[in-house]
């Protein structure tokens, strides 16, 4: 029996116990991994809700959008903001004054202020829907592209807002371990939610033919406006918890190559799969860390019959070489469109 035949009852009980065994890791880890591995697994979370909200817009919906980092941004510098007192704000603004809004606005409460935060991610996104989707496919991805490179620009110049390119510091560290994860839990719930119900259905029916969608009585311009905006609050709910985890925030952190690594997850994991993106970017950074060494000059294997040195690059090399291989025999993703579940059968 797969998932999709579970009753409701049994629904919520399988929900229950992911639930209670998820909490119980991220409670316990503290007490079994050292700071550093937190680190990575708080990353780990942060990624995950980034990726399946990405996931939402370009995999289920099918629209190539390449706008995640500029709603990150948003969300990340609208929590530095809400987040820093007017006292510090004072401070901080070197390159010029900050505007009296800027600086008088202040909500120590970081349940709203994350809230808030991909709220306006996600009213950026329905402003942005308009002009966007009157394009498809390519044209798509060259108009969203500009939007991630406005949106720096924006903050590098206009340093009453940002504090320009030196960023904003002395973020309040809200977002601990446990927090972080118990968000990423809701994340992955409620995306989980979405895909499966009648939106989620409507959003796979453009993905598949947009045309034949609409000639079905799809609204399609209504569902992707939703994928759109429901995607850019997760994201910026994920920048938040990001400016709180590192403490800081600059232009520097939100480029392309943010986007760009997002992509790669979701292509490695499958595009459309809710447990590929978790996958993907489980393997994604935790490979990543794992060949970290490779980088130290002073790290050598010894085979026997050779000495394997560390260089600085060579990670990215091997790294690289191993998202080639993968992908060439896994052309559509580790899971492709499915989920994992789908390929574990369930006993009646």
């Amino acid at each position: 029996m797969k998932l999709k035949q579970l009753t409701p009852m049994q629904y919520f009980s399988l929900i229950a116990v992911i639930t209670a065994i998820f909490i119980g890791f991220v409670y316990f880890s503290p007490k079994v991994f050292n700071h550093y591995t937190l680190t990575v697994l708080s990353n780990i979370y942060i990624f995950i809700i980034l990726a399946v909200s990405y996931n939402l817009i370009n995999g289920v919906t099918g629209q190539f959008s390449l706008e995640p980092n500029g709603f990150v941004a948003i969300g990340a510098y609208v929590t530095a903001i809400l987040m820093l007192s007017p006292e510090i704000k004072e401070e901080l603004y070197v390159l010029a004054e900050p505007l009296p809004i800027i600086r008088d606005i202040f909500l120590p409460n970081p349940f709203l202020t994350l809230i808030i935060s991909g709220l306006f991610s996600a009213l950026v996104a329905l402003t942005l829907a308009f002009p966007v989707f009157r394009v498809r496919g390519d044209y798509l991805a060259i108009v969203t592209l500009g939007f991630g490179f406005i949106i720096r620009i924006f903050l590098i110049n206009n340093p009453e807002i940002s504090n320009g390119s030196m960023g904003i510091d002395s973020i309040p560290g809200f977002a601990s371990y446990f927090w972080i994860g118990v968000a990423c839990l809701i994340t992955v719930i409620l995306v989980y939610n979405i895909v499966y119900s009648k939106f989620g259905r409507a959003m796979k029916a453009v993905r598949d033919d947009e045309d034949a969608a609409l000639a079905m009585g799809v609204h399609t311009f209504k569902i992707k406006t939703i994928a759109f905006m429901t995607s850019a609050f997760f994201e910026g709910v994920g920048g938040g918890l990001l400016a709180s985890s590192i403490g800081a925030v600059s232009p520097d952190q939100f480029t392309f190559m943010l986007t760009f690594q997002l992509l790669i997850i979701i292509v490695l994991g499958g595009l459309g799969s809710m447990s590929g993106a978790i996958l993907g970017t489980i393997l994604f950074l935790g490979g990543m860390e794992l060949l970290r060494p490779l980088d130290d000059a002073n790290w050598v294997v010894n085979l026997g019959f050779a000495e394997i040195h560390g260089i600085p690059g060579l990670r990215m090399v091997i790294f690289s070489i191993l998202l080639l291989l993968i992908m060439l025999f896994a052309r559509r993703g580790l899971l492709g469109d499915k989920e994992i579940w789908d390929y574990i059968k369930i006993k009646k």
